[in-house]
């Protein structure tokens, strides 16, 4: 099975990021660890968000608490990784594929259907973040970076199911799925619009 196929089964993604990013992306690696960088520190600053708008969700608080700490922590590797290369963390860009996939969201069920929503939302960016370390992890040509995507790609994983999880766990099972395949058939829209650009990570 070819490497972008097995990555979209894995995560139950419906389309596989364009084979040229990975070329697009090793031209220029400062531009894709600047976007990385932010990235990381947008996932925090998402589960902090989360935290604060649904404290009584005790579960939600716990399982949220040490993802907070862990995307900062992975927004330093990032910035180590940029140091190392004596290149700056540049300005923050414009995200037009979580713009969209957040323009997406239902924003009148009460505030169990806002939860679920920015679950999946989160869950989304994380499986497709997923898929893109693994494209690195596997392509780029500097071993070294190699092995820097793959530790990231192990960790997207568990928080791609950990959102799907408590989705679940909060909504209705069976609504929350059918909501998931809708958010799945709406990125396959978002990445038909957008241009294949190198210094993304979406």
């Amino acid at each position: 099975m070819p490497d972008e196929m097995q990555g979209i089964k894995m995560l139950g993604l419906k389309l596989p990021t364009d084979p040229r990013w990975v070329n697009l992306a090793e031209m220029d690696l400062q531009e894709i660890l600047t976007d990385h960088a932010y990235c990381e520190q947008k996932a925090a600053t998402t589960c902090i968000s989360i935290i604060q708008k649904f404290p009584d969700r005790k579960r939600l608080v716990r399982e949220l608490a040490p993802i907070v700490t862990e995307e900062w922590g992975h927004f330093r590797l990032v910035l180590q990784e940029l140091d190392r290369r004596d290149l700056d963390l540049g300005p923050q860009r414009k995200d037009m594929y979580v713009n969209d996939l957040m323009n997406f969201m239902i924003k009148d069920g009460g505030p169990t259907g806002r939860l679920v929503e920015r679950l999946l939302v989160s869950a989304l960016i994380e499986a497709r973040s997923c898929e893109r370390f693994r494209l690195l992890s596997l392509h780029l040509t500097e071993e070294r970076m190699r092995e820097f995507y793959h530790h990231f790609m192990v960790s997207e994983a568990g928080h791609y199911r950990l959102f799907i999880d408590l989705a679940k766990h909060y909504g209705d099972e069976a609504q929350v799925m059918k909501r998931w395949q809708e958010y799945l058939d709406h990125e396959i829209t978002i990445l038909e619009s957008l241009d294949v650009r190198g210094d993304r990570m979406h």
